[in-house]
């Protein structure tokens, strides 16, 4: 079993404060921002960043959907980290400055993957396919706190 990783970013032309904190805002901005991917969203606990537990169903093909109910830590600043209870899925999101106005916006989700011939193929594609779901997500949070 080995592990899949799925990277993406962008650069936001909003400072990091503003859209750290647009990310962390599970109550108001989180849900408005998610894609058509993502439906069944309820915050549980909390709402703002630490604390929070999240739940929602991620379809990331026309036959895979996730149920996850996702514990919300904040490690380091900039950064939060969403745990999957029901799976071994960790999200990472980092935002840290990128000059003046701008920022950059990381999202990184790894997982087990599935042994064998699943595996080669979950390996192959699940990242892309995950990759173009965080960046629409990115680009509807830019779109957000760029206003």
């Amino acid at each position: 079993m080995a592990q899949v990783e799925a990277t993406t970013e962008r650069i936001i032309a909003a400072d990091a404060e503003t859209v750290f904190d647009a990310l962390a805002d599970y109550k108001e901005v989180r849900g408005k921002v998610l894609t058509g991917h993502f439906s069944e969203y309820e915050v549980r606990e909390g709402g703002d960043g630490e604390g929070t537990l999240v739940h929602w169903k991620l379809q990331a093909t026309s036959k895979r959907v996730r149920d996850c109910l996702l514990e919300v830590t904040e490690p380091t600043d900039g950064q939060l980290i969403e745990k999957d209870r029901n799976s071994s899925m960790v999200t990472t999101w980092t935002v840290t400055p990128a000059g003046e106005g701008r920022s950059k916006a990381a999202v990184t989700t790894v997982w087990d993957g599935a042994g064998g011939i699943g595996g080669f193929f979950e390996r192959t594609f699940a990242p892309k396919g995950l990759g173009r779901i965080y960046d629409e997500l990115l680009q509807n949070l830019a779109t957000e706190v760029e206003k």
